[in-house]
């Protein structure tokens, strides 16, 4: 039986934030599609109610059971969505060149989305089955490891670099939470800073120009520099307080690119000026002090790992999203979490929010 106890234990504060936050996304697609001509295009922001009505759903579900059951069936679900990547290389929805997304009946989803999620619990579970405390050394890290490849590189050959480079993050945050020995961790990252620049002999021509255009996008101001100079002029003729909401001019005559999804704070930066920028990022840190908060008080190693896993996931989000609007990082299709518009993006994030709150309203009860 549902123990009351653990629902006098949810934290309202999360919910109430996460539900803010999303309709501050809502109210910016709807201002960003305003004037467009199609009628399909203007009605986003109802497909994105209705994606934030999935995900709340979603969130509830995962609320019902407890959250240790996912270390028990960790494996058999990471197992799960190797077999789902690789049906999307071979039989997946194509669209701009990427194949990323599975299509069942009138359902489309993408599942990197989720590769996210299952690879912070398999993770988690292997460190806490490990029963090591601390002083992890370079051997403890080879499983892991191939954890991580995997899924890798099945996400990057859709392509999707911005998704493979979060599940880089992930592991690499788990390295740090599970106090890795001091040498170890330097060694790992040494070897990282001397890897990297191999990367770019296996990058694709677009993304090559992404990253050059970031140092200057001038470069290519009509191709893969446009990104970002439109964004930073629409950010910064936002002022202080902005031209007003669906009075912005860069998303209005269109010069904005992807300005309901991955440039959605151009939107609003620009029609809420710097001052509403602030309101959105005050929000954000209220949410990311809650949720370490809730999760600092938990007793059992594997809901630490995941709680934390998931919210430096989110918080990665948020940092990376920003900097590509502003061009200190390159523009590889990372959403700003709650609020793009993106049915996968919201319907995954409510999940992940789904765990924190489970593993807070069960975190003293923990036998």
């Amino acid at each position: 039986m549902f123990d009351r106890r653990i629902v006098s234990s949810f934290d309202w504060t999360i919910l109430i934030l996460t539900l803010i936050i999303s309709s501050v996304g809502i109210v910016f697609i709807y201002s960003a599609m305003h004037g467009v001509a199609s009628d399909s295009l203007k009605k986003l922001y109802i497909k994105q109610i209705i994606w934030v009505s999935y995900g709340l759903a979603c969130l509830l579900i995962v609320l019902l059971f407890d959250y240790r059951h996912l270390a028990k069936f960790s494996y058999l679900i990471y197992f799960f969505l190797l077999i789902l990547l690789a049906f999307v290389l071979l039989f997946g929805k194509k669209v701009s060149g990427a194949q990323r997304w599975l299509t069942i009946g009138n359902f489309t989803f993408q599942v990197s989305e989720m590769a996210k999620i299952i690879l912070i619990i398999t993770l988690a579970k292997y460190f806490e089955g490990g029963k090591l405390i601390g002083d992890y050394k370079l051997k403890n890290f080879i499983i892991p490891g191939i954890l991580t490849t995997i899924p890798f590189i099945l996400i990057v050959k859709q392509p999707d670099l911005g998704t493979s480079m979060v599940l880089l993050f992930i592991l690499f945050v788990m390295i740090l939470i599970v106090e890795t020995h001091p040498k170890t961790l330097l060694l790992i990252i040494g070897t990282s800073i001397l890897i990297l620049p191999l990367s770019w002999f296996f990058l694709k021509d677009y993304q090559k120009e992404r990253l050059l255009t970031l140092i200057d996008p001038n470069i290519d101001p009509l191709g893969s520099g446009y990104h970002i100079l439109q964004s930073r002029i629409a950010i910064g003729s936002g002022g202080f307080w902005g031209k007003g909401l669906m009075a912005g001019t860069q998303s209005r005559l269109h010069f904005l690119p992807e300005q309901h999804t991955d440039f959605i704070f151009s939107v609003l930066a620009e029609e809420m000026g710097f001052a509403g920028s602030c309101v959105l990022l005050i929000l954000y840190l209220l949410f990311f002090i809650k949720a370490l908060d809730l999760i600092s008080k938990v007793r059992d190693r594997f809901g630490m790992l995941l709680g934390l896993g998931i919210i430096s996931t989110l918080f990665f989000y948020v940092v990376f999203n920003l900097g590509m609007t502003i061009g200190l990082f390159p523009v590889v299709g990372i959403p700003l979490p709650l609020v793009s518009y993106g049915g996968s993006s919201i319907v995954s994030t409510y999940i992940a929010i789904g765990i924190i709150l489970n593993i807070g309203m069960r975190r003293s009860f923990i036998e």
